[in-house]
C-alpha cells in the first residue's frame, strides 16, 4: 500500500468519530507499522479440521480481530506445505488450496516437502497460478546447485508494505528426501540452512531492505540454534513450519513464528520502523487461535463452489460407523493394512508406514471424499521379494511402519500363517507403497535388495475402501473394524 493510501485511510477513520493520536503522531515523526499473520502446514483444509476452524473463519478472524484489509500495512505469510491433505485439494494437485490463498492475500510461502508431492510438473503449475511466489533458497539442482527458478521457485523476494521494504527469504526442510517421495526430488537437494542464508542474504542486503525476514518449513528445533548462528545478518523474523509448532517468542533479536496447523491458528508479529532514523524501534509479537465463528463470505463461497464439485466426483457412500474412527489406534492401522493382504493373497506379508494415514473417519456416512483425506498421497502398491532378514531390518529401521502377516514376539517375528518365526535367509513377497519404495521414512533397505520391484498399479487406498465395502455397513450394521483384522 502507498502511504498517500495509508494516510487517506487513517484520516476516513478519524472522521468516522474515532481518535486515534497516537498513530498520528506516529505518522507524523514518520513511524511506519508493519504486521506479519503467519500460518504454515495449512495442507488444503480450507474446509477447516473443525466447524468454524476454516479458511474463512480465520480469513474474518484477521478482518475483525487484527483489522485486516487488502491494502493495509500486512504482510501474510506461510512455511509451506499448503496442499497435500483433503481430497478437495489432493485429488486436484492443490489447484483449489491456491485460490483460497490468493483470495486469502497471501504475500509469500516457504516450499514444503509436501509441495513437491505430485511431482515437479504439478508444482510449476500450482507456482504459476498463485499469485505470491513460493521461496526456497536452499533448494537446488544436483546437476548445477541453481535454483530452480525455471520451477517457479526463487530463492528470495522483496515486498513493500507502507513505505516499509522487507526482504523474504525462504528455506525448505534438509529432510525433504526422506519425507517427500525421494523419487519425485531425485533431481533436487536442500543444502545447509546457514550457508544457503549466507549466501541469499549477500544478495538481498544489495537492496537495501529495512527488514529481513526468514520464512522456512523448518522446525523449531533448528529454528531456534539457526536463529543464534545467523545473528549477525539482522534478520528480525523467522517463521517456521513442518512440526505444526504454535509459537511466538524472542530469541536474541530475532522473533521466531510458528502458525500451528491447518488453519486452526496464526501467530503474529507487529514491528515499529523509524523512517527518518533507518531503525527497527519495538516489536510484538502472540499467537492466536482460530475460534471466532464467523467467515468471511467470499472465501465461503470459493469453498463451497469446490466442495459442490467434489460432492459428485467422492460423495459415494462406502461404509456406515457410529462413531468417529481414530487414524491413530492400533485397530484403525491394522485394518487398512490387512486389507493389503486380503485383496492379494499371492504375499507373505505387507507393509505401509503410519505417515500415509492423515485424517479420522467420521460418524455416519464415510464417503470416498473421507477415505481419500484419510490416505490422500499419490502411492501405489508395490509387491517385493526380499529375504526375513531384510524384512526385519526395514521393519527396526524405518519410520513407524505398520505390518500385516507378521506379529512381534519377544525379539522374534511370527509368521501370523505358519506360526513359525521368519526366516532370515528365506525370500518372501512384501507389498509395501511406492512411497517406501522409493526410499522414504528410511525404507531404502527394500529397494536397495530388490531394485526390480513390481508397480501392482493398485493405489494404496483402494484395498481399504474395496474391504470397506464388502463389509456391506449400514446404520443397522455399523462398520466393526475388527472384521477386517484377521488372517487368511
Amino acid at each position: 500500500m502507498s502511504v498517500r493510501g495509508w494516510i487517506v485511510g487513517l484520516l476516513l477513520f478519524v472522521l468516522a468519530g474515532c481518535q486515534t493520536p497516537g498513530n498520528i503522531e506516529s505518522a507524523e515523526n514518520g513511524i511506519r507499522e508493519i504486521t506479519v499473520l503467519y500460518t504454515n502446514d495449512e495442507h488444503g483444509w480450507m474446509e477447516g479440521m473443525e466447524p468454524g476452524q476454516g479458511a474463512a473463519n480465520l480469513y474474518r478472524l484477521w478482518q475483525d480481530q487484527e483489522g485486516f484489509t487488502e491494502d493495509g500495512p500486512f504482510l501474510v505469510l506461510s512455511g509451506g506445505d499448503n496442499w497435500t491433505g483433503p481430497a478437495i485439494s489432493t485429488w486436484v494437485d492443490g489447484r483449489s488450496m491456491v485460490e483460497v490463498m490468493n483470495a486469502m492475500n497471501y504475500d509469500a510461502s516457504a516450499i514444503g516437502n509436501h509441495e513437491f508431492d505430485f511431482g515437479l510438473d504439478s508444482l510449476k503449475q500450482r507456482i504459476a497460478e498463485a499469485s505470491f511466489p513460493y521461496l526456497s533458497a536452499n533448494t537446488r539442482w544436483k546437476e548445477n546447485n541453481e535454483v530452480p527458478v525455471e520451477l517457479g521457485i526463487l530463492p528470495y523476494t522483496l515486498e513493500e508494505v507502507n513505505g516499509i521494504k522487507v526482504g523474504i527469504v525462504g528455506l525448505t526442510t534438509t529432510s525433504t528426501p526422506r519425507t517427500a517421495n525421494p523419487e519425485l526430488v531425485r533431481e533436487l537437494q536442500f543444502d545447509n540452512y546457514e550457508q544457503s542464508l549466507r549466501a541469499t542474504i549477500s544478495e538481498v542486503q544489495a537492496a537495501a531492505p529495512d527488514l529481513l525476514f526468514v520464512i522456512a518449513h523448518v522446525c523449531m528445533a533448528e529454528l531456534e540454534p539457526l536463529a543464534f548462528s545467523v545473528a549477525d545478518l539482522g534478520v528480525d523474523l523467522i517463521g517456521g513450519g513442518h512440526c505444526n509448532e504454535l509459537v511466538a517468542r524472542k530469541v536474541g533479536e530475532t522473533v521466531l513464528l510458528g502458525g500451528g496447523y491447518h488453519f486452526t491458528s496464526y501467530a503474529k508479529a507487529r514491528f515499529r520502523f523509524d523512517e527518518q532514523n533507518d531503525r527497527l524501534l519495538d516489536m510484538e509479537f502472540e499467537v492466536n487461535v482460530n475460534e471466532s465463528g464467523g467467515e468471511d463470505p467470499d472465501i465461503a463461497s470459493l469453498v463451497t463452489r469446490w466442495q459442490e464439485q467434489f460432492q459428485g466426483l467422492l460423495g459415494e457412500v462406502i461404509a456406515w460407523s457410529e462413531s468417529e474412527i481414530d487414524f491413530r489406534t492400533r485397530e484403525f492401522r491394522q485394518a487398512v493394512i490387512d486389507s493389503w493382504l486380503l485383496s492379494d493373497p499371492s504375499a507373505d506379508f505387507a507393509i505401509t508406514n503410519a505417515g500415509g494415514l492423515r485424517t479420522p473417519l467420521p460418524a455416519g456416512e464415510i464417503t470416498l471424499n473421507d477415505l481419500v483425506n484419510v490416505m490422500p498421497f499419490e502411492n501405489n502398491i508395490y509387491a517385493v521379494n526380499i529375504t526375513g532378514h531384510v524384512i526385519v531390518q526395514a521393519i527396526e529401521t524405518g519410520g513407524r511402519p505398520i505390518v500385516a502377516g507378521l506379529a512381534r514376539q519377544d525379539d522374534n517375528w511370527i509368521n501370523i500363517r505358519t506360526g513359525e518365526s521368519i526366516d532370515p535367509h528365506e525370500q518372501y513377497r512384501v507389498l509395501i507403497n511406492s512411497f517406501m519404495y522409493a526410499g522414504g521414512d528410511n525404507f531404502q533397505v527394500i529397494s536397495e535388495n530388490d531394485p526390480n520391484g513390481y508397480d501392482t498399479g493398485v493405489h494404496y487406498r483402494q484395498p481399504f475402501v474395496e474391504a470397506l465395502k464388502g463389509l456391506k455397513t449400514d446404520p443397522s450394521n455399523p462398520l466393526k473394524l475388527q472384521n477386517l483384522i484377521r488372517t487368511r
